[in-house]
């Protein structure tokens, strides 16, 4: 049961970014920050695909006014809000839950490529071709990485 998009199509808080680019300062060690700002913009991406994903999911399978009767499994549901559909893998908490690992990188590659990627550019056209994937290069340092991803809130 879709409805008409929202004014306001979420209140996700990304208060998380100051902390994120205080942590990001970590990596300038190791890369420039021309190449470091796109590390962490990337993941400021996928928080905020995560957040309101689960927002908006939260809203639908309580189902109160006029989520009563929604499907949270119904990608009509998020479209009519406007919010990107994330599925498991590129779910911040999957991500956390990975970042002490040494393939975090890929971890977050595969978020943002393979199967999340086909599933996320499948359900909203418009970023077909913009998640990048290069999270697992040799030259991105996978502890400083898991510690952006670790260091905030799921």
């Amino acid at each position: 049961m879709a409805r008409k998009p929202s004014e306001n199509t979420s209140t996700a808080n990304l208060g998380f970014e100051a902390k994120l680019w205080l942590t990001a300062d970590k990596l300038r060690n190791n890369m420039d920050a021309a190449e470091y700002k796109h590390v962490v913009l990337g993941l400021i991406f996928l928080k905020y695909i995560s957040d309101t994903f689960e927002e908006h999911r939260a809203k639908l399978l309580a189902g109160h006014g006029d989520y009563a009767g929604a499907n949270a499994e119904d990608p009509d549901e998020y479209k009519a809000e406007n919010i990107f559909r994330a599925p498991d893998d590129a779910r911040w908490s999957h991500l956390q839950a990975s970042a002490k690992q040494p393939t975090i990188g890929k971890t977050v590659d595969d978020a943002k490529g393979g199967s999340a990627q086909a599933v996320i550019e499948r359900d909203n056209r418009r970023l077909k071709g913009v998640l990048t994937k290069d999270y697992a290069r040799p030259s991105l340092v996978k502890q400083r990485l898991g510690e952006l991803i670790d260091m905030t809130d799921a």
